[in-house]
């Protein structure tokens, strides 16, 4: 058997990405996903939900990302591969775990842009050639749905013209998206700072469930999100096994210290006026472009107009990545075997064609009228940390049956820190509530639908990837999925009044009952994990990869 034959077939010409991003590349398209449209809606939809006491949910929800980014930056490091936070739980449970987390990781990547593309057109309704792209609801009209396919058709074309363009225009962008959150915390905290506002009308006034409530339904995780992007890319990274790790635990830092900032003096400097009837009403002139709004009515005019322009610049440069990680993803799940190997195609720049042509697709499908900006983050928010709880049960099984294998970043006191991100990232999803992990459920089972079809397609047809679906070592996740559902019932998370949870689990004891839970599941999840072999077999594409010296 000659050498070519012994490769995969991604691995032959046509299937090749091209290793061209650098450190700055990598940090910057996960910065750059980070500081989107999160930062423009984040304070305002958070101090709402928990009053002041909403520092106490940024703070929260960074260090639950930074414990998920703990994990993934030791992964990222030994499996430099395109799409690899959906590959992880393929490597160590098999086909049934990796198909569904593949599936979870899609999902959120691919709803992603156009919800950012929705935040831009929403911001552009302060210009008047703007005010007819959305109807009163929030959904787009005629007009707006033009533009957003336009936007769409832009993110697309970028990807389109290769990973080297991308890096560049992303790298531009993300300085401008920085630049402009330090600008604002800057000024703001110089010229309107009232330090009262933090007790005048209580610092928590929501008590504790306003705290936990607004870590995952008024955007923090969602405005956290997005520390994966430079993994989804480590196939395209010129020195992955030393630069994931970097990239990944930088953008994370960096991106939680400017938004608990930016919580900061939106709180200080609201004018008295806007909350006197307490934080669950604020209202003032332009809150529905909350900081650019608040630059107005504090008479920093020059400030709003580059606030207005940012709230296009930042959501683009987000939408352009999320679309860029799509289609690496699908890549990915193809590699695996749970798509069409017509999603491995690659043009001549290295480019997967077919997935940026179904990224584009899905994000058409997103226009159609869907409910709020802040409903569908909280399903995304529900689903991203869906996929990352993946990671942890893969890092932990590696650890245990192959505890030798080279590790770039080996994460101290790993045996700890990653059952207890499982159960944070658990926690995050618990308190979405109700009314958004049911909607999440039709989503799961639909993939499953898709999926599961064309796995038992390759099966019966013997398609050289068709997966094995490893029954036994997945027998934990539909106990999991199922028992998360039951306990958000039962539990008294919801973000509407009469969403259908039957509030008979208390508050503190709910959150009991989900570590609980966690750690059983984590620990059996542990115990059927796949051999060392067998995990071998699965990673050892990933050798090829490597030994090709794509």
């Amino acid at each position: 058997m000659s050498s070519t034959d012994q490769l995969s077939p991604s691995a032959l010409p046509g299937h090749n990405l091209r290793r061209e991003i650098g450190l700055i590349g990598l940090m910057w398209a996960s910065v750059g996903s980070i500081i989107g449209s999160g930062w423009l809606f984040g304070a305002q939809k958070a101090v709402v939900v928990a009053g002041p006491s909403a520092l106490i949910s940024w703070c929260i929800g960074a260090v639950a990302i930074i414990l998920l980014a703990l994990v993934h930056a030791e992964l990222g490091g030994m499996f430099p591969v395109a799409g690899g936070t959906a590959r992880y739980p393929h490597y160590t449970y098999g086909g049934l775990a990796g198909m569904s987390f593949g599936w979870f990781s899609w999902l959120q990547a691919a709803t992603v842009a156009p919800i950012e593309v929705e935040a831009m057109i929403g911001y552009a309704k302060h210009w008047s050639w703007a005010d007819g792209f959305q109807n009163a609801d929030g959904t787009l009209t005629a007009s707006g749905f033009i533009v957003a396919v336009i936007l769409m058709a832009v993110f697309v074309a970028i990807n389109f013209l290769g990973v080297r363009l991308l890096a560049r225009t992303n790298s531009a962008a993300t300085w401008w998206k920085i630049a402009i959150p330090l600008l604002t915390i800057f000024v703001l905290a110089i010229t309107h700072f009232h330090g009262t506002n933090f007790t005048s009308q209580g610092f928590a006034p929501f008590g504790a469930k306003g705290i936990l409530t607004a870590i995952s339904t008024s955007g923090i995780i969602f405005a956290l999100l997005g520390f994966e992007q430079a993994i989804q890319l480590s196939g395209e990274s010129r020195n992955p096994r030393r630069d994931i790790p970097r990239a990944v635990l930088g953008s994370v830092t960096l991106g939680s210290a400017i938004y608990i900032a930016l919580q900061v003096v939106y709180i200080a400097a609201m004018p008295r006026s806007a909350f006197a009837h307490g934080w669950g009403n604020l209202n003032y002139a332009g809150i529905s472009g909350p900081f650019a709004g608040l630059a107005t009515i504090v008479s920093l005019g020059w400030l709003a107009w580059i606030l207005y322009a940012d709230a296009i610049i930042s959501p683009a440069g987000t939408g352009l990545i999320y679309t860029t990680s799509t289609s690496r993803i699908s890549y990915g799940l193809s590699r695996n075997g749970y798509a069409p190997q017509l999603f491995e195609q690659t043009d001549r720049r290295g480019v997967p064609w077919f997935g940026l042509i179904m990224s584009f697709v899905t994000g058409v499908l997103c226009f159609l009228p869907f409910p709020s900006w802040q409903q569908l983050v909280s399903f995304i928010t529900s689903a991203s940390v869906l996929m990352y709880a993946g990671a942890p049960l893969a890092y932990g099984v590696l650890r245990t049956k192959l505890p030798d294998r080279e590790r770039p970043y080996r994460l101290p006191a790993g045996q700890i820190i990653s059952p207890l991100s499982f159960v944070v990232a658990s926690l995050i999803i618990y308190w979405a509530g109700w009314d958004t992990l049911w909607r999440l459920g039709i989503a799961i089972v639909l993939g499953y639908a898709l999926l599961g079809s064309y796995a038992w397609y390759a099966n019966s047809k013997g398609l050289p990837n068709a997966p094995e679906m490893n029954w036994r070592s997945a027998q934990w996740l539909p106990v999991y999925l199922v028992g998360m559902g039951v306990i958000s019932w039962q539990g008294s998370f919801c973000e509407t009044a009469g969403c259908g949870a039957r509030d008979n689990l208390p508050l503190w004891w709910d959150i009991g009952v989900i570590a609980v839970f966690s750690l059983a599941v984590y620990y059996w999840a542990l115990s059927v994990g796949l051999g060392p072999e067998a995990i071998e077999r699965n990673i050892a594409d990933v050798e090829v990869v490597d030994a090709g010296g794509h």
